[in-house]
């Protein structure tokens, strides 16, 4: 076997630190490093060493972490120290009276009494025990005290270390935590099962854990799971750390990540008030939470209160209400969107799931229908998490009544009567009533005088509905034809609103070509589609003319919404609404925008607060028309962001994140000088 020489080791300890770096900025701190070409081109250059020189391989080492051949099954597991459940506490009452019986077993001071809070997240509970720095082996909770060895599983996920940081590392370390799904990775995981026929996850938790227990580590790769760690079960030597929350930011340290959520509070008032903000925090965290979970933050007064037979004296569980709950279905309603989709929509018996009472909820689509087998009379599971539409998740099957019926999908729109289309390889049936149909006529004007769209101040929904049931309105071209004394006789609607309306819609005659293209509502055509629309062509009638191939090569443009587009304009109706809202004096200044510098192409910029000399909507316009994309909010890959007046939890979130802040004088002297392109960016 040939020897590598010292060279060669060293590149290979390089490549390993670079490399595990790398993963830890990714997926611990979220402040990537390197892009994904960089961290490819090392991990070939290190799987291309130790193919030629097999005896370097070692158990931690990067390449490692593609998983080993599929498992004949799971190992047993003793826990060396058992997994043991946290008591619940249902509400505040029950919250202050654990901090209060703690208190009086300590014979402590109930308000001076330290407690470290966090989130309880809702996933797969694990082991991870390291020895000499490096990761030995991984199992589930299973019984609490006998889980499944997972290891070669668990060895796949980036955000656990297989070799701990720095040097100071301990003889032997036992890590519990959580592996969870994010809301975005769980309905991406869902979306590409639905696609190729496989199964489809009820919930995040359910998804993460029979992730988990996949036989081939291949498998478990390709899951969008996170590591979350939040317990210490051994250390050795013992720790120098005297509370929780110090064990905890050593792990930080050693390359785990904690929770940033993590808090540490005194007395009860203390405890219930970060309950409370974690409650109303909890649907803008990304991920799912059932709770709190509440521990004494002192050591040795852990030691001191110790366990009863299943459960720590120390710590305690606050529970949010359910984000699931079962209900019955009484019925099936069709609904008919802006762009024909018919949603069918489950009427429920009501029922409180997450805090909220829920009588409706999506079912999706037909095909979703079939999947789940559902009827009509039957008892069902119902989901609500973060900002997601309630929606049926699987039904109770050995509970359905013998009268239940089957849902029928229609054949006609039930507003418009026209005949329901579905094309191949689409999962959506369409009315294809189009700007005829009332129900996509009412979406399709409020879309086009939408903020983002014409912005039509004054101009309601409400209002819409009435335009359209009185016959007054059928198309967008149409609104611009509306008198003010005609308006004046609506109910609610005085001399005064009318004029007001008027003058609205004479001032959104003055647009932008990118407005219009996104006001006309194309199919999968947002904002930032139609504005690069808008600057690859320059003009709508060059849109209109072109064929599919040119309309691909606009960035973000693929072959799907090319053929919404193309489609979109060669509707003999949609051209005859074009020209009648030309006709009405709808115009924009038209230029080659093509052909102007992009110095902010590929960056994205966040603007917040009020500015001064510009709506924030101009501010957007000009950074658009330089290359830039503008979010509504920041990330690890925000260039940088404007702050006006009263910034708020945004310009918190860049300082965070290292991001680039600068104000609004600033950011008039670039605008204007990338304008005139007398800098790069």
């Amino acid at each position: 076997m040939t020897q590598p020489d010292k060279d060669t080791i060293d590149e290979v300890v390089r490549l390993r630190a670079e490399l595990d770096d790398a993963n830890y900025r990714y997926y611990v701190l979220d402040e990537p490093q390197l892009t994904d070409d960089d961290y490819d081109r090392r991990l070939r250059q290190l799987q291309d060493i130790e193919t030629h020189y097999p005896q370097l391989v070692t158990p931690d080492s990067p390449t490692q972490r593609v998983g080993a051949t599929p498992d004949a099954g799971f190992a047993k597991v003793q826990h060396a120290v058992p997994m043991l459940s946290l008591d619940n506490a249902f509400d505040e009452a029950e919250l202050a009276a654990f901090v209060k019986r703690v208190a009086e077993r300590l014979e402590v001071d109930a308000e001076r009494l330290a407690f470290c809070c966090e989130p309880k997240l809702d996933g797969a509970a694990v082991s991870l025990v390291y020895e000499q720095g490096r990761l030995l082996s991984g199992a589930t909770r299973g019984d609490g005290r006998t889980g499944e060895g997972v290891t070669s599983n668990l060895r796949t996920l980036r955000s656990i270390p297989l070799k701990l940081r720095g040097d100071a590392y301990p003889e032997l370390l036992e890590v519990r935590g959580e592996v969870i799904m994010s809301h975005a990775g769980f309905e991406a995981l869902n979306q590409l099962a639905r696609e190729e026929g496989g199964k489809v996850f009820a919930n995040p938790r359910n998804a993460a854990a029979g992730s988990l227990r996949q036989l081939d580590p291949q498998i478990t790769k390709t899951r969008p799971l996170q590591f979350n760690a939040y317990q210490v079960a051994r250390l050795e030597p013992a720790p120098e750390e005297t509370t929780h929350s110090q064990l905890m930011a050593r792990l930080a340290r050693l390359g785990f990540r904690t929770n940033p959520a993590l808090e540490v509070v005194e007395g009860a008032e203390g405890v219930l008030d970060y309950c409370r903000r974690l409650g109303e925090k909890r649907d803008g965290l990304g991920y799912d939470i059932d709770g709190a979970v509440i521990k004494v933050d002192d050591l040795r007064l852990q030691r001191e209160l110790g366990f009863v037979a299943r459960a720590p004296r120390w710590a305690i569980a606050f529970k949010f209400p359910a984000q699931e709950a079962t209900t019955r279905l009484d019925d099936v309603e069709f609904q008919v969107g802006r762009t024909g989709a018919i949603t069918p929509v489950a009427r429920l018996a009501p029922v409180s799931v997450a805090g909220v009472t829920v009588s409706n909820a999506t079912l999706h689509n037909a095909d979703e229908i079939v999947r789940l087998g559902v009827m009509i009379g039957d008892t069902v599971a119902i989901r609500r998490a973060g900002d997601v539409i309630p929606k049926v998740v699987r039904v109770l099957k050995d509970q359905r009544p013998a009268d239940a019926q089957a849902i029928v999908f229609p054949v006609r729109c039930p507003i418009c009567d026209a005949e329901i289309e579905r094309l191949d390889g689409e999962a959506v049936a369409r009315c294809s009533g189009g700007l005829y149909c009332p129900a996509q006529r009412k979406e399709a004007l409020k879309h086009f005088a939408s903020r983002r769209a014409l912005d039509i101040d004054g101009l309601g929904e409400k209002l819409i509905d009435q335009l359209v049931e009185l016959d007054w309105v059928s198309t967008p071209a149409d609104l611009f034809r509306l008198e003010a004394e005609r308006l004046a006789t609506l109910p609610r609607m005085a001399k005064r609103s009318s004029e007001k309306l008027v003058a609205a819609l004479q001032s959104a005659k003055q647009t932008t070509l990118a407005r219009f293209i996104f006001a006309l509502g194309i199919r999968e055509v947002g904002e930032a589609t139609a504005a690069n629309l808008a600057r690859h062509f320059g003009n709508l009638e060059a849109l209109m003319e072109a064929p599919i191939d040119a309309l691909e090569a606009v960035e973000d443009v693929g072959p799907i919404v090319a053929a919404h587009v193309h489609t979109f304009f060669r509707q003999p109706h949609n051209r005859e609404t074009i020209e009648a809202l030309l006709a009405c004096g709808l115009t924009w200044q038209e230029e080659t925008i093509a052909a102007r510098p992009q110095p902010l192409a590929g960056q994205t910029w966040v603007l917040t607060g009020t500015l001064e000399g510009m709506t924030r909507d101009e501010g957007k316009a000009r950074l658009q028309a330089l290359g830039a994309k503008v979010a509504g909010s920041v990330s690890k890959k925000t260039a940088c962001v404007v702050a006006g007046e009263a910034a708020g939890s945004k310009l918190e979130k860049a300082g965070q994140l290292g991001v680039e802040v600068i104000d609004e004088a600033t950011f008039l002297e670039r605008l204007a000088a990338w304008e005139k392109g007398e800098i790069d960016s």
